[in-house]
């Protein structure tokens, strides 16, 4: 029973003293700053960090595209927008571009469906599949220079694996690498058989969190595979598709490491794409201008990417 229960019917309750009520409302401020304080502890370590190594190198590579700084003199002349009007019309450039587009192209769209189609497959009742889940995520893992290297060898039209496998029918192997015809072909192709993998594992965790009951009343209501696949599987699966899309493209932008160890962005310039260009102009070439002004622009081109797929692609993912 509480002090106020005693109190009889008519009789008003004792008003609390103002002191008490600004003592409590100083408390609670108090417990506010507090949390506050012990809020910008914890983010305030995570928050430099990404100023320091997100944030403002975006911020100063884009005052290096405005500037014709050659990361060797101390001075840093502006040109305003000539690196770029300088870009657009260099010839090369609009060739590394399409390039970009090829390869993105091959890489995003083949590893996806490549990915779902081993994913399809692992996620059967098949024997030694954990064994084979394994070799198939395996090559993700390697490291650029890794990968590099063993194709290199297997490209190798004299002593590669390929030549073997050609010669009993009078078959020459292709140069690969050293072909401007086939070079970009074999870019895309190693990538694939680097990336598959991880594709693969992330559409097969999205297969196995699928509801069994849809597929029980879609079989009960005599649904074939393909319909299953098509009106089920594709659409429940639509999340994780956006989510590889949108990762796929970012990173097949930013591949570089399997391209230095195999070609170099040769021959020629078969094999140059953005990401090499923008190391190619600085490193090499020493224009930190014109490098700075390649990397913005593929900067906004990821940029606007990534926000046309989630303006009109999430539309047509189901959550649920």
């Amino acid at each position: 029973m509480s002090a106020t229960d005693l109190i009889p019917d008519g009789v008003a309750a004792p008003e609390r003293p103002p002191a008490a009520e600004g003592a409590s409302r100083r408390a609670g401020a108090r417990r506010k700053r507090r949390d506050h304080l012990l809020f910008l502890a914890f983010a305030a370590p995570n928050m430099l960090l990404l100023l320091l190594f997100a944030y403002w190198p975006v911020v100063y590579n884009a005052y290096l595209s405005f500037t014709d700084w050659d990361m060797i003199s101390a001075t840093k002349g502006f040109v305003g927008l000539g690196n770029y009007t300088d870009l657009l019309g260099d010839p090369d450039f609009r060739t590394t571009l399409w390039t970009t587009v090829l390869f993105v192209v091959g890489i995003v769209a083949g590893g996806m469906l490549l990915g779902l189609l081993t994913a399809l497959l692992l996620n059967q009742r098949l024997r030694g599949r954990n064994a084979v889940r394994t070799l198939v995520f395996a090559p993700y893992v390697l490291s650029g220079a890794a990968v590099g290297t063993l194709w290199l060898f297997i490209f190798d039209p004299n002593y590669g694996l390929i030549h073997p496998l050609l010669a009993p029918i009078g078959l020459a192997a292709p140069a690969m690498m050293t072909d401007s015809h086939w070079a970009l072909s074999g870019l895309v192709l190693v990538y694939l058989w680097k990336n598959i993998g991880f594709v693969a594992v992330v559409y097969l965790a999205g297969l196995q969190g699928l509801p069994k009951e849809v597929y029980e009343a879609a079989a009960l209501d005599g649904a074939g595979a393909w319909r299953r696949l098509t009106r089920i599987t594709l659409p429940l699966l639509s999340p994780v598709t956006f989510f590889l899309l949108v990762t796929s493209v970012i990173s097949t932008f930013q591949a570089f490491d399997v391209i230095a160890v195999m070609t170099g962005g040769g021959p020629g310039t078969s094999t140059s794409i953005l990401s090499w260009f923008i190391y190619d102009q600085g490193f090499r070439a020493f224009d930190a201008g014109r490098a700075s002004a390649a990397a913005m622009i593929m900067f906004v081109v990821l940029l606007l990417m990534t926000a046309v797929q989630a303006r009109f692609l999430e539309r047509k993912v189901h959550y649920q």
